[in-house]
């Protein structure tokens, strides 16, 4: 057994949980009025609103001993002051460093690293406005109308969450676009909606050597070069973000347009550097350091709140409890917000990316349950797809819910059906429906004794299903800064109890190098055999086709 099961924190969590497993949520509401207001927190006009969780005033405080055992003050306060907190890998960890408004210093080995990362700011403030003023122009002279981002990964679905929950605040003429598949639909279809002369191409690879990024970009210099004829064209079409800046200029970038980060940037917690120009261009350099600031004040709020207030650990730590003591395998994101339908996925990388491990930091088997599958789709349209499973499954889904006050689209009813709906399904869940309740139910309907009978089963709900509400006043920049660093913070913490190394991914690593031998051995002629013969199956099964058949366009 490894420490974390057998300390004392866990061992007193382990017996409430005997305890309390089965008190229900509708009788804590019934006991205590004031509950709302005791497992509530917020910060300016965010609120967290943790009262439909399976807690007692008892399992809050034990789980906060549980943070406190750990460590977690003193492992947030090494990660911001730049210990090398990524242990497999000896790096600094400093996402909060590219957002700290308050510019005080924040030193790597001895350096202030602040006004490197002001910097780079200042050198994508110079390009975004040049490019969204119209002084920068393509190589005949027309102004750039879209923007396609080539990454994969963090360089991918960082700025595409923000730039699809930030479209209100977008320059009008302007597109973005995200080109992450390796697939050749997902470019090929992208290309198809922009023109050359109107295009600015974004390559986000720190190495300038990813696999996916580099194919996509080459594919896309390949397409625009086979347009315009000029290879010349490609500096005024094509920029970088990367440290690689010989490879850039090979590729045909000036030098000048290769925009730095450092390895003290983690890929899934890029979007706050110069991975996040795609955004700056998008919303301009004003709303980017908007969310920036939103981003510093949740960093604040985590390094500076006591635990008991704290938004992150507060979230972390019910994680925990479901995870480790329910046995809920599964975490529900619930955004009531169409313009936040894609951060389901953002979260899925954040958290599974991070805390999908086994081994601890001290490189032995944990023999407890760590990161959970993050799943989840946007209001109300998963209400008719997968809510039928929380309310009535025998899975338990603890679930995050989040609904703006004000809507960015007022039209008719439609927010005050949205919210209604949001909070209904966060009130069902916690309450459920009893059998008597069912029945009275079904008879001020006019059903006859008869049917309730053959159908009362089926209409009783047992409710106890935790949920966290994030309710804020109006999706903007500075909010949605706010909101994916609390989530950031909380994978953190979680990392931290499980004392797992959060920042790093070598099963991401190794699924690499198996792909690179077998994309060799798809290219050659002939059986291969030296593979499972699984894998040899399904290589030999595609060369049949690939082959064979004469009209197919052999060009990979």
């Amino acid at each position: 057994m490894t420490d974390l099961s057998q300390s004392p924190a866990w061992v007193a969590l382990k017996a409430h949980y005997d305890e309390i497993k089965d008190s229900h949520m509708r009788d804590l509401f019934r006991e205590d009025p004031e509950r709302f207001s005791r497992f509530s927190t917020s910060l300016n006009d965010i609120l967290l609103d943790f009262s439909k969780n399976r807690i007692t005033d008892t399992s809050f405080q034990l789980l906060l001993d549980l943070a406190r055992q750990s460590d977690v003050e003193g492992w947030r306060d090494r990660m911001f002051s730049g210990d090398r907190v990524n242990c497999t890998e000896s790096r600094a960890v400093l996402h909060t460093a590219l957002r700290n408004r308050s510019n005080t210093p924040v030193l790597v080995d001895g350096e202030n690293i602040m006004p490197k990362v002001n910097a780079v700011l200042e050198q994508m403030r110079g390009f975004t406005e040049r490019v969204r003023s119209g002084e920068w122009r393509g190589y005949n002279g027309h102004r750039i109308q879209s923007i396609v981002n080539i990454g994969i990964g963090g360089s991918d679905l960082g700025p595409q969450v923000v730039c699809e929950s930030m479209k209100p605040y977008a320059q009008r003429g302007l597109k973005a676009y995200f080109v992450s598949n390796a697939d050749a639909t997902h470019l090929v279809e992208t290309l198809k909606q922009v023109e050359p002369e109107t295009t600015l191409f974004i390559i986000s690879s720190k190495s300038f050597t990813t696999q996916e990024t580099m194919l996509n970009a080459r594919s896309a210099r390949q397409w625009f070069v086979d347009l315009v004829g000029n290879e010349k064209a490609v500096a005024k079409h094509f920029v970088a973000v990367s440290t690689n800046v010989e490879a850039a200029r090979e590729f045909g970038i000036d030098p000048k347009n290769v925009f730095e980060f450092w390895d003290w940037v983690g890929g899934r917690y890029s979007l706050w550097s110069a991975i996040g120009l795609p955004i700056a261009l998008y919303l301009g350099m004003d709303h980017f350091e908007d969310l920036l600031q939103g981003a510093h004040e949740m960093d604040q709020h985590f390094a500076q709140a006591p635990l008991e207030k704290n938004m992150p650990v507060i979230l972390a730590m019910l994680g925990i409890w479901y995870n480790n003591f329910f046995d809920a395998q599964s975490h529900g994101i619930m955004p009531y917000s169409q313009y936040l339908q894609r951060l389901p996925a953002f979260l899925q990388q954040l958290d599974m990316e991070s805390n999908g491990k086994t081994i601890d930091r001290d490189g032995h088997r944990v023999e407890y349950l760590t990161g959970p599958i993050i799943w989840g789709e946007s209001g109300t349209n998963g209400q008719h797809a997968f809510f039928q499973l929380l309310h009535q499954g025998t899975k338990p889904v603890p679930s995050d819910f989040l609904i703006p006050c004000l809507s960015q689209n007022p039209l008719g009813l439609h927010h005050r059906v949205l919210v209604s709906n949001c909070l209904a399904q966060t009130r069902a869940l916690m309450l459920g429906k009893k059998y008597t309740e069912a029945v009275e139910e079904m008879k001020a309907q006019g059903v006859s004794d008869e049917e309730i009978n053959s159908v009362i089963a089926h209409k009783v709900f047992d409710g106890n299903k935790p949920s966290n509400t994030i309710m804020f006043k109006k999706l903007d920049p500075r909010t949605l800064g706010s909101i994916l660093a609390m989530y950031e913070h909380k994978v953190f913490v979680q990392g931290v109890i499980w004392n797992i190394n959060s920042f790093d991914q070598w099963g991401v690593e190794y699924g690499k190098v198996l792909a690179g031998q077998i994309q060799k051995d798809l290219a050659q002629l002939g059986q291969v055999d030296h593979h499972d013969s699984s894998t040899n199956g399904l290589i030999n099964y595609r060369k049949h086709f690939y082959f064979n058949i004469k009209d197919y366009k052999k060009s990979d």
